[in-house]
Order: C-alpha cells, then structure tokens, then sequence
C-alpha cells in the first residue's frame, strides 16, 4: 500500500515538474519572440517606459529607447509622446521628467510630451497611462522598451483593456549582449508569473 502511495506522488511531482519546464520554456520563447518582433503601427501615442537616469541625463538604456520614441514620432505613427518613470534614487530628477527634456531638445514640441512621474512597478506605470488614455478617448498606443520586457508590458496593458503595438528599441545595450538578455528573459519569466498569479488571487 504505502509502495502504491509513494508511486502516485512520485507521477504526481514527475508530472507538475514536466509542467512547470513546459510553461518555463514556452514562456521564455514568447517573451523572446516579442522582444524581436516589432509591431509599430499608427497609434493615438507612443508611450516611452522608465529607465535610470543620471543627473538629469538617461541612462544609455533610456536614450536608446528615447531615441526610438523619437524615430517613430518623426514616421508620424503619433503626435503624442508619453514619458514615463519615477524619481528612484535622484529626487532631484524623475526618469519621465528626463525623458521629456531629451525629447524636446530634439525637435519634439513639450505640447506634444506628456510627462507621467511616480510610477513605481511596470504595472503602477501601465495601469496609470491606461487611465490617462481611457480619460482621452484613446485606445490604441505604440509602446517602447527594450525587447525582452515588451511581453509582459503587452499583457498588463490588455488587461487595462488598451491595444498596444509594442516596439522594441534598437539600440539596447541588454539585448545586443548575449549574457545580459537571457538574464533579464529568464528574469521577465518569474517577474511574469508573479504577475499572473496576482492577477489570481485578486
């Protein structure tokens, strides 16, 4: 009898561990294949996410995806830039703040640049730029990161019921090295499935 228990646990654990690879795998090559794809397509803003900035200046992350922002703005896919980022460390200088500094010293209108500081987490920012397009009318948005973080970024703004073309930025520092990708992938696979599991609970 207790031989007949232990076999059942046994297929039990053999089988959630099979699951847990499937959905760790598949997991991690969607997320890879969003961070490749890019799906630019006319929008009513092009939405730039966070990243560190220093002294009033961004971050090679950040300028690489302010740069695209800037790119896809001068293609007319958008007349409505939204920066976005929190004060972090620096209170002198918010990562949104920076971004719309940047932006407007090339060429882009600040009426043109809306400036969304205090986020905190990927979700704050998503769940707080959705509200500023429900309370616009606007339901479709471009949005801008580096590659391996679009996927979830996509998910969050779906279920904020928003239509998201994401746009991975070109010049990133993390996807261009091999070592620093996967890390950040396999990261964006627990970060996701947190996410996923709240969204269960709540």
């Amino acid at each position: 009898m207790r031989g007949g228990h232990l076999r059942r646990a046994l297929t039990v654990l053999s089988l959630a561990a099979a699951l847990l690879i499937f959905y760790t795998g598949s997991t991690f090559l969607e997320i890879r294949e969003a961070a490749i794809h890019d799906e630019a397509a006319m929008a009513d803003v092009i939405i730039v996410l966070g990243a560190a900035q220093y002294n009033g200046r961004p971050s090679p992350v950040l300028a690489s995806r302010l740069d695209h922002a800037l790119d896809l703005f001068d293609r007319g896919l958008a007349s409505v830039v939204l920066t976005t980022g929190g004060y972090g460390p620096d209170p002198n200088y918010s990562e949104a703040q920076v971004s719309a500094d940047y932006l407007s010293g090339r060429g882009i209108d600040l009426s043109q640049i809306i400036v969304q500081q205090g986020s905190g987490t990927t979700s704050d920012t998503v769940r707080d730029a959705a509200r500023h397009m429900d309370a616009s009318g606007w339901r479709r948005a471009v949005v801008v990161s580096d590659g391996f973080h679009l996927f979830r970024v996509k998910e969050i703004f779906r279920d904020h019921g928003v239509e998201v073309f994401a746009s991975p930025a070109p010049g990133s520092r993390i996807e261009a090295a091999a070592a620093s990708r996967w890390w950040y992938t396999a990261r964006e696979v627990i970060v996701l499935s947190a996410y996923r599991m709240g969204r269960l609970w709540s």
